[in-house]
C-alpha cells in the first residue's frame, strides 16, 4: 500500500488505515524500530501479560509462599568509611 508523508505540526507522519490497525492489533502505543533502512511499527507488548494465569497456577500448586526476607547485609565499608 502506498501512502504519503503528511505534515503534523512541526513533525511529519503517515495516516494508517483503520483496517491495518485492526489487523495488527495496534490500539494505542507503538514501538518504532529502524532496521535495514526500514521503519518497523509494532504494538507495545504488555510486560505483565500472562502474570494472572501464572499466579493462579502457582496458587493451585501451593507454590505461592511468601519468601523470607534476607538478613541485613553489612560490609566493612559501613563501619570504616561511612560517616553520619
Amino acid at each position: 500500500m502506498k501512502t504519503h508523508i503528511i505534515r503534523i505540526g512541526n513533525s511529519q507522519g503517515i495516516r494508517i488505515p483503520k483496517l491495518i490497525l485492526e489487523q495488527t492489533g495496534i490500539q494505542k502505543d507503538v514501538e518504532l524500530e529502524i532496521k535495514d533502512s526500514q521503519i518497523i511499527i509494532r504494538a507495545v507488548s504488555d510486560p505483565r501479560a500472562g502474570w494472572e494465569n501464572s499466579f493462579k497456577t502457582m496458587s493451585e500448586n501451593n507454590d505461592d509462599e511468601i519468601l523470607q526476607v534476607a538478613q541485613t547485609i553489612s560490609h566493612s565499608w559501613d563501619d570504616e568509611e561511612w560517616e553520619w
